[in-house]
């Protein structure tokens, strides 16, 4: 197999899945210059051609087509959670390396198969999400790397909101099985709690369901009923092997959004995230008697398609990748061992374990030209 690490210029990539989150992608990667976006593809034939024209993309076609051009390195695997690990051993058997959308996976049988079939061939199977990689979030990292709340102990997340269905003109997805509040917004949060206080060691959960159908809100299905098939509201207690613990709610069920609640509590004082779901925030800081400390994060304004300008730049690099295949896998497990916990009503201890990359510098910008 060729050494990626020897090829030089921008690292050509495909993208499958042409759905509403595609947008959101492909705006910024036409703009990022260590990326070449190449292809399109799509079930819907007109919907991927639709989306190369929009955004300037040479090619557009179907799943095999896209997996035929050699000079495609990277695949973006935008499809829905129940198709991702079948794409993505397909892109690898292929001979692309992968960045999925979260969930990595839908149980731990295939996440494990997908990382061990990355493995075999060579190639990188990284996955969202990457606001981790944001200034936002990465700022919250180096003050507290940087002592600005002494040792990090405890954290409260929270996601509450009346659900997606109202906005989404096909949600019937996000309440099915790898939907729902744990698996469509756990993984941004937990990914961040991962982030600060490294390996979970065991959960604790409860879980319920308000109602056994939804109705779309919006689109041309507005007001076609659909089936409810995962809990809607679920609240967690994570403990980390470094003795930290958290506190977190997911919840599709709340009459009253209240979002991006992310606080680290530390032996000298707390600081509060930006909203993990996005790239940027402001942070503050607070210590006892004394007025909370506003931080701006400075940095690129870029949002999703960040994480795989990083994955581009390690593959030629050859280090590894920050929002890794291993990371997303273990908080795939992580997120799995609380519906777990839910469901059979005890603690769940979490096997796998992760080791955490460095902290990006202040001044990394996924737009600048580089290889």
């Amino acid at each position: 197999m060729t050494n990626q690490a020897t090829r030089t210029g921008p690292v050509g990539v495909g993208v499958i899945g042409a759905g509403v989150i595609s947008t959101q992608y492909l705006e910024n990667l036409v703009q990022f210059a260590d990326v070449k976006v190449l292809f399109i593809a799509d079930i819907d034939l007109e919907r991927a051609s639709a989306q190369a024209k929009a955004f300037g993309v040479p090619e557009s076609g179907t799943v095999d087509e896209l997996l035929a051009k050699p000079e495609i390195e990277i695949v973006i695997n935008l499809t829905i959670p129940a198709a991702h690990v079948a794409v993505a051993l397909q892109a690898l058997a292929a001979g692309k390396n992968v960045w999925n959308e979260k969930p990595f996976a839908l149980d731990r049988a295939s996440g494990r198969q997908l990382l061990d079939a990355a493995r075999a061939a060579g190639l990188r199977v990284a996955t969202a999400p990457d606001t981790i990689l944001g200034p936002g979030l990465q700022a919250g990292r180096r003050l507290i790397e940087n002592g600005a709340i002494g040792v990090p102990k405890t954290a409260i997340t929270q996601f509450l909101a009346p659900g997606p269905e109202s906005w989404h003109p096909s949600p019937e997805f996000l309440f099915d099985i790898g939907g729902g509040p744990l698996f469509d917004i756990g993984p941004y949060y937990v990914t961040t709690l991962v982030q600060i206080f490294g390996t979970v060691s065991r959960v604790s959960a409860l879980a319920s369901k308000s109602r056994e159908t939804r109705t779309i809100g919006s689109g041309p299905r507005a007001g076609t009923d659909f089936a409810v098939n995962v809990p809607t509201h679920v609240s967690a207690l994570i403990e980390f092997a470094s003795g930290a613990s958290a506190q977190s709610t997911f919840s599709f069920d709340s009459g009253i959004t209240r979002v991006g609640i992310v606080e680290f509590t530390g032996t000298e004082g707390t600081i509060i995230f930006p909203d993990p779901n996005q790239f940027v925030g402001e942070l503050s800081v607070y210590h006892p008697n004394v007025e909370p400390e506003i931080v701006s994060a400075a940095g690129s304004s870029y949002s999703r398609g960040t994480g795989v300008v990083e994955l581009a730049r390690a593959i030629r690099a050859g280090r590894p990748e920050r929002a890794s295949g291993e990371q997303a896998y273990h908080v795939t497990d992580v997120l799995i061992a609380i519906a777990e916990a839910a469901e059979y009503g005890h603690p769940i201890d979490v096997a796998s374990t992760v080791t955490i990359g460095d902290a990006l510098p202040e001044d990394w910008d996924p737009s600048a030209s580089t290889l």
